[in-house]
């Protein structure tokens, strides 16, 4: 089954109309039956809002399983995705190493500062 097929069956299973669908995540109606039919593929940003919309997981959605539910509840990805840990946190849990060397405090430190700047660079 393909994406447009998953798309239109998750919406017919839910007895909505291809105009509810495609307010409820911002896109035309045409936009929406050119997925269904498999003329358009939906980019990443939409497939994500389809994902959240039927509540399923967007490997499910192009086909790399057919266990449309995602592994973890909403809450608990909601909870998993707002966690993150101070330096000290991450320097006392794990003991992180570069070929095979354990990474100094000074260095751990570093190396989330490296990860942040370039994160910061490339506006994420």
């Amino acid at each position: 089954m393909n994406i447009g097929s998953r798309i239109a069956k998750l919406r017919e299973e839910r007895g909505w109309t291809q105009e509810q669908t495609a307010a409820a995540i911002g896109i035309s109606r045409a936009a929406l039956s050119h997925y269904e039919k498999n003329r358009r593929e939906p980019d990443t940003e939409t497939l994500t809002k389809f994902a959240d919309l039927f509540n399923i997981s967007i490997d499910y959605l192009v086909g790399r399983t057919n266990v449309p539910n995602p592994p973890l509840s909403p809450d608990v990805r909601e909870f998993v995705d707002s966690l993150e840990l101070s330096d000290e946190q991450i320097m006392e849990r794990f003991s992180l190493s570069v070929d095979g060397r354990k990474l100094s405090p000074d260095e751990t430190r570093r190396f989330i500062a490296f990860v942040r700047a370039e994160r910061s660079m490339r506006g994420n």
